[in-house]
């Protein structure tokens, strides 16, 4: 058993704690900026709440952050009353935000100059996937880091990789997200003609989805598109800042990523129509609006 700390407890945060505390049997302190949140999660679970993320990461072993974009990991991290102020020599920082790589390097020179281990571990699998700890992980880091967390991370994960060096977690991040924005773009495409065809969508993905076409998406998404109900999981706001990191990054390295980008202008046309919250498969509303 460890002392663990996590830091940040919204929709992805909160399960994933829990399943720390639960399967991991691990002593958790957690913090959120919401403290009620954070009081809540430990009368549920047993854990304690702490004030400041400092006090939460004073004596752990391993602490976990997931919030919401750089801006956000820095002020939990490096600002006054960040982990980085309470973490002692020898701890781990463990980052399931997804962020940009830059971030990932930057809070791992902070913690080398401490003595502490940094590994970059964006997750994805949804609000589903961290409610029943099957998260796919994918990590950045030094394998001795690695080693030490993955049977911490193994809690809430049915897959964690060690992608190469700081940075890699969250650029395999980048890629996955690339490959969901186009794929959920043709999905939406292909219900929309099937309507507009007069075909049966149930009797046409029951056929598709056991060829090459079928997909997660397609098996998960399409009852719910096709009687236009977009609550399901990852919200439209959060993709276009995913979506943002992605195209930040080929501007630097020089990819050229033309269907990531139309997408990404779709979604801003999905948020013109008040989808901000929308889960991300609403791109079929805006194709029958």
């Amino acid at each position: 058993m460890a002392t663990v700390a996590f830091i940040g407890l919204g929709v992805m945060g909160y399960p994933m704690a829990g399943h720390l505390k639960t399967k991991g049997g691990h002593e958790l302190r957690v913090y959120n900026r919401t403290a009620e949140k954070a009081r809540k999660w430990a009368d549920e679970f047993g854990g304690t709440a702490c004030d400041t993320p400092a006090d939460a990461a004073k004596g752990a072993d391993f602490v976990f952050t997931c919030v919401g974009n750089d801006d956000d990991l820095r002020a939990v991290t490096l600002a006054p009353g960040g982990v980085l102020h309470g973490m002692s020599e020898g701890a781990i920082l463990i980052d399931n935000t997804t962020a940009s790589a830059e971030v990932a390097r930057e809070l791992a020179d902070a913690c080398s100059d401490k003595g502490c281990g940094f590994l970059d571990a964006p997750v994805s699998g949804g609000q589903a996937g961290a409610d029943n700890g099957v998260l796919t992980v994918m990590v950045g880091g030094d394998e001795a880091t690695f080693a030490k967390a993955n049977p911490v991370i193994d809690a809430y994960a049915r897959m964690v990789g060690l992608m190469g060096p700081v940075g890699s977690g969250q650029l395999t991040k980048m890629i996955n997200q690339i490959c969901i924005a186009g794929l959920v773009q043709g999905l939406s495409e292909g219900i929309h003609f099937g309507k507009k065809a007069g075909l049966d969508i149930e009797k046409v993905v029951d056929v598709i989805s056991k060829g090459a076409a079928g997909s997660w998406q397609m098996e998960n998404r399409h009852k719910t598109m096709n009687t236009g109900r977009y609550d399901y999981g990852f919200a439209v706001d959060w993709m276009r800042k995913d979506l943002d990191i992605v195209l930040t990054e080929a501007r630097r390295n020089g990819a050229t990523l033309p269907v990531t980008a139309l997408v990404d202008q779709f979604y801003a046309d999905v948020q013109a129509m008040g989808g901000n919250r929308w889960d991300t498969s609403s791109l079929l509303a805006r194709l029958e609006k």
